[in-house]
């Protein structure tokens, strides 16, 4: 049993032009470059930004964000070199079938569907309660029992299935439509920044690092500590320099996403250019606006005063500007709304190159010829993010987004050092500085904030990937293109020596 099989990237990227399995190339670098921002760029900036600066860092909450912003960018680079090689469909997965062979693809193609599917359920249920919200501000008032608190959220459902209709549509359509909601979120978070500059008081960044205070309180035992605690007793401190440390660990999550813009590399138009300016062009814009958030924040308010909960909204109601909340909630609600869309859009363009592959079944790869979509696919992902949604209760399992996309950042990373031996005549539009320093540096950077989710976490992880090799080892492997070319070389060798 050959699970390490590799597909090369001639037959990758040959099986593009397929008619069957072809999408269509209609991206720009500033529609990938938005698409990063806007799948990055959601609830965080309003709520994580004033939550961390009050518990983890104070004013010095601005270093974690540079912090975390530098680790992405260290798997940043990665994708960018990677998917300017292998231009296909896929993302981490579609990279690591050309390098660390077809069961690391899967795991990491299982793990992408793992951020991809619940993190636009969990963020879709955040997005009814930003819409409840901005509903009841403006005087109307939505049933109970169908919002976030209800049996049925019929918001989440009604907002997933909208979004879904669309992705079915087209990418270039889906892509207009992210445009326009992404710069009304960008207008509303920089009109924030500005009308909070003129209500900072210099006074509240002193001291701008504080002083250490001791360690974060765990409840609930060792299955809700950092596995890092659980396993080597090393416990997150709050404020001070180590402070800093453990606040990069938890916002570095507010980064995750850009990641899914390598999905779309079989939608742009110049691959080899315009995937790299999207990675690392939204990841940059994405730390400007964090920062500059962060700044806001702990100048408005000292960061002992901080309300962990709508931290920006509460901000400016302390200063009086109680009509800023709504703003801000209208700008959650349309920034949660493109979150959800690009996170759909990552799950079908995962599944797709699956499918294509025959992990998946191959029926579900073909594209509709009048949308240029994978039709099967983006309704039956709408539909499970739907139901997710809706009927849920997410609770902690947010965790598990994070670790799925970890895995996959690690795994990617090492991959670049591998790629650059075995294939140094492929054409690369980019390249990762410092190989293979920087990308080690990367996985093990990967793994240390992995090592700080919970014992919790870990164990879900578990069970969702045994359920993965259940599925590969069932049926992915009998039934994969590449396996099934393999055969046949096989019997034809065979057939010659006879």
């Amino acid at each position: 049993m050959d699970l390490l099989r590799t597909k090369s990237v001639e037959a990758s990227i040959a099986e593009t032009v397929e008619p069957e399995h072809q999408l269509k190339r209609t991206l720009t670098a500033l529609d990938l470059t938005v698409f990063g921002v806007g799948v990055v760029i959601g609830a965080g900036i309003f709520t994580l930004t004033g939550k961390v600066a009050a518990q983890y860092a104070g004013p010095s909450v601005v270093f974690s964000f540079l912090i975390a912003a530098l680790c992405c960018a260290l798997a940043a680079l990665c994708y960018a070199e990677f998917a300017s090689t292998v231009p296909v469909a896929g993302s981490a997965y579609t990279f690591s079938y050309a390098t660390l062979g077809e069961l690391v693809a899967w795991i990491i193609g299982w793990d992408l569907l793992l951020e991809c599917l619940l993190g636009a359920s969990v963020v879709a249920q955040g997005w009814s309660t930003y819409f409840v919200t901005f509903l009841d501000e403006i005087g109307l008032t939505w049933p109970a029992d169908l919002g976030p608190e209800g049996s049925f959220n019929l918001a989440a459902f009604l907002m997933v299935a909208v979004l879904g209709a669309l992705v079915c549509y087209g990418i270039k359509e889906s892509m207009r439509v992210n445009l326009v909601l992404v710069g009304v979120k960008l207008f509303i978070v920089l009109f924030v920044i500005v009308a909070g500059i003129g209500l900072i008081d210099s006074s509240n960044y002193h001291p701008f690092v504080p002083d250490a205070a001791g360690t974060v309180g765990t409840a609930g035992g060792w299955l809700h500590a950092p596995l890092l605690q659980t396993v080597f007793g090393v416990q997150p401190q709050v404020y001070g320099v180590l402070g800093i440390i453990s606040a990069a660990s938890v916002v570095f999550f507010a980064y995750i996403g850009f990641d899914v813009v390598a999905t779309t590399a079989e939608e742009a138009r110049r691959p080899q250019r315009d995937l790299p300016i999207g990675i690392l062009g939204s990841l940059a814009v994405c730390t400007v606006l964090y920062v500059a958030v962060a700044l806001v924040i702990t100048g408005m308010v000292r960061y002992d005063h901080i309300d962990p909960n709508a931290a920006l909204a509460n901000a400016f109601v302390a200063h009086g500007k109680d009509g800023y909340a709504t703003l801000i909630s209208a700008g959650a609600v349309a920034g949660l709304t493109t979150v959800v869309m690009t996170l759909m859009i990552g799950a079908v363009r995962v599944v797709f190159a699956m499918s294509r592959d025959g992990l998946l079944p191959e029926t579900l790869a073909k594209v509709n010829p009048r949308t240029g979509t994978p039709l099967r696919i983006s309704a039956g992902i709408a539909v499970l993010v739907a139901i997710v949604a809706s009927v849920t209760p997410i609770g902690k399992l947010e965790e598990m987004v994070n670790i799925g996309t970890l895995a996959a950042f690690a795994l990617v990373s090492l991959a670049v050092p591998v790629l650059r031996r075995t294939r140094p005549d492929l054409e690369r539009g980019f390249r990762v500085p410092l190989s293979p320093v920087l990308p080690v540096v990367a996985a093990l950077v990967c793994l240390y904030l992995m090592l700080n989710l919970s014992a919790e976490t870990w164990l879900r992880f578990l069970v969702w990937m045994v359920i993965g090799f259940v599925i590969y080892f069932t049926y992915g492997y009998a039934n994969s293109r590449v396996g099934r070319r393999g055969q046949l070389h096989h019997a034809k060798v065979l057939e010659g020596e006879a």
